[in-house]
């Protein structure tokens, strides 16, 4: 073996322009891989966490089966008292209770049906990108004040301002009437339009006791500080409400469950422009190992001749793809992960997103994901793809007749 690959090595550089020219082929290729799967991994996350992030959080504890059929009775009781043991238990991530009902909210000219959030002032913001959009007044304060934050749309629907009055009619958790009158301080602008048109949120103390709720909630939202973190998380909180066999943790996969599909329908569009650029790679393999071996006619019939076998002559074209392959696997790879780094701690933007980024209140830049997956994910696959290119060079060898490749010219 050590021969053979002495023997490799040799021939690999009997022509050094073209081995250079097919390795950098593969350089190009595996630097372009690994930023371009280091940035979509990036922007996933950056995806991810910023829908999380504009309302539901990573985590949620809610009553066993809210989520697929939303109650307001289906509900969590004492939800302050264990969102703060939640909170002591995650100190790092936001925290905060929340209760979900609908109701009608009518103002002196018109009337629409809404869905309403009561939510804790204090603790919302860090899990939620919603404070921070008001464009108009300001975002909730008092616990317990009848004060309502609503959407742009609505807003505009509703015909009212900051400062104006709302009436809000429903139906409390034990089944009796809810009303109750609260003043609009704020309006936010989500640039999501069914947000914006249906959403509104008031204090968590002044919803308790409008519908009834007694100290129950709906849920507890937990935000992260990265998808990283949600196993650890995920453990913490588990242990906490393992006591109580009503309550249940979901993850931001059984939240957005589209999310996670649109992602991996993504990933796997953008897998055929890499395959396009992998096998073109491959062909120019091809193409080398085939010159190579077609040059060499009558040099491996007199070695045939001596004895020997075609398929060690084979195993030699091979090796010698191989090696350059290897070449070109760990200089696309250095040079891949010093620019994923680069753009890792710089950010990348493409041209637009500044205004995009204020405008929903999110980053302006996606930072690529510099991982084994990030990394070595596409190098290995155009390794590979070279490899298999150079088995159609390699079987020529098996057709090779030693008498008509010695007249070779």
């Amino acid at each position: 073996m050590t021969l053979d690959l002495r023997m490799a090595w040799r021939n690999l550089w009997r022509h050094k322009r073209r081995t250079w020219l097919t390795a950098t082929a593969m350089i190009f290729s595996n630097v372009l891989l690994i930023f371009m799967i280091s940035l979509q991994l990036g922007s996933y996350d950056m995806m991810i966490n910023n829908t999380l992030q504009a309302f539901s959080g990573h985590l949620q504890v809610q009553h066993d089966g809210y989520n697929h059929n939303p109650k307001l009775r289906t509900s969590i009781p004492s939800v302050l008292a264990l969102a703060e043991q939640v909170r002591q238990a995650l100190p790092g991530a936001g925290v905060t209770a929340r209760a979900a009902a609908f109701a009608l909210a009518s103002s002196e000219l018109r009337s629409v049906g809404i869905q309403v959030i009561g939510v804790q002032p204090d603790h919302e913001p860090r899990v939620s990108t919603l404070p921070g959009l008001v464009q108009e007044g300001r975002f909730l304060q008092d616990p317990d004040a009848a004060e309502i934050v609503i959407g742009g749309v609505l807003a505009r629907n509703l015909k009212v301002t900051t400062g104006d009055e709302l009436t809000l009619l429903g139906s409390g958790r034990d089944g009796s009437f809810a009303a109750g009158v609260v003043t609009v301080v704020g309006i936010f602008n989500s640039s999501s339009v069914d947000m914006d048109r249906s959403l509104a949120e008031i204090p968590l103390g002044y919803f308790q006791d409008t519908f009834a709720m007694e100290g129950h909630g709906n849920s507890i939202a937990i935000s992260t500080d990265n998808l990283e973190q949600i196993p650890a998380a995920s453990g913490r909180v588990n242990n906490i409400i393992a006591g109580q066999d009503a309550l249940v943790l979901l993850d931001w996969t059984a939240l957005h469950p589209g999310l996670q599909q649109a992602i991996k329908a993504d990933f796997s569009s953008a897998w055929f422009m890499y395959g396009v650029l992998i096998i073109l790679v491959a062909f120019s393999v091809l193409n080398t190992q085939l010159m190579s071996v077609l040059e060499r006619t009558r040099e491996f019939g007199v070695i045939t001749a001596l004895g020997i076998k075609p398929s060690r002559l084979a195993s030699l074209v091979m090796l010698e793809t191989a090696l350059m392959a290897a070449i070109g696997l760990a200089i696309g790879v250095l040079l891949g992960a010093l620019v994923a780094l680069y753009f890792n701690a710089a950010g990348f933007s493409y041209p637009g997103m500044d205004e995009m980024a204020v405008r929903f209140n999110l980053p302006a830049s996606i930072y690529p994901s510099v991982s084994v997956i990030s990394l070595l994910l596409g190098p290995a696959v155009v390794f590979l793809f070279c490899l298999l290119a150079s088995i159609y060079p390699a079987l020529r060898l098996f057709r090779l007749r030693p008498v008509e490749a010695m007249r070779a010219v």
